[in-house]
């Protein structure tokens, strides 16, 4: 039986990284990093600028309200410093289903091990607590940063829809290639996996 409560402000954390509810208050923790050229280059939707980003948060929170999405804020414990945010969206208990996405990380955190440790971290939970059967990604085809995240990771690719995310300029429609994690395959193996590829205390 699932004992998962939208209404309940989990932490996430190990010694390289904390998760926390998102709030809305976080819109000053997360503006420098979300100006970054490059962080919504395969996002359709925009958190730039304080307008923008205090809308991407709102949103967000509004969904976790509706029992749709939790997002979470990502601090990086070695430095203390906010390094980013991703959120568990699309949630159906009926289906044992949830998606893990909205992931966006500062310049100088990608490549250090946080979103691996990140990812660790919210499977187990998704998996344990949220009693989830299945966990589901994407990202642009074209996103290839991403793509090779998500398979460093353990996530198996399924396929992709075809035309299923605006481009960058809304010129045109781009592919999004679909991943998971199945529970089964959490596990029997890949949280093992995945769990030697983490930074040692």
């Amino acid at each position: 039986m699932c004992v998962f409560d939208f209404s309940k402000d989990y932490i996430l954390e190990d010694h390289i990284v904390s998760l926390r509810p998102l709030k809305i208050e976080d819109v000053s923790n997360l503006l420098q990093i979300a100006n970054e050229a490059d962080i919504w280059k395969y996002s359709f939707v925009k958190g730039d600028g304080i307008e923008n980003l205090t809308k991407y948060i709102q949103e967000t929170i509004q969904n976790r309200e509706y029992k749709k999405e939790y997002p979470f804020i990502v601090i990086d414990k070695r430095t203390n410093e906010y390094a980013g945010c991703t959120r568990l969206s699309d949630i159906n208990f009926s289906l044992q289903a949830t998606r893990l996405g909205y992931t966006w990380y500062g310049k100088k955190f990608r490549g250090t091990g946080l979103n691996k440790h990140c990812k660790y971290l919210l499977f187990e939970f998704a998996f344990n607590l949220m009693k989830m059967e299945r966990i589901g990604l994407a990202a642009y085809a074209e996103n290839s940063r991403s793509i090779n995240a998500m398979k460093s990771i353990g996530c198996v690719e399924e396929g992709k829809f075809r035309g299923f995310f605006p481009s960058e300029n809304n010129t045109k429609r781009e592919d999004s290639i679909l991943f998971s994690i199945l529970k089964e395959e959490w596990t029997t193996s890949k949280q093992y996996i995945l769990k030697s590829k983490l930074i040692p205390f």
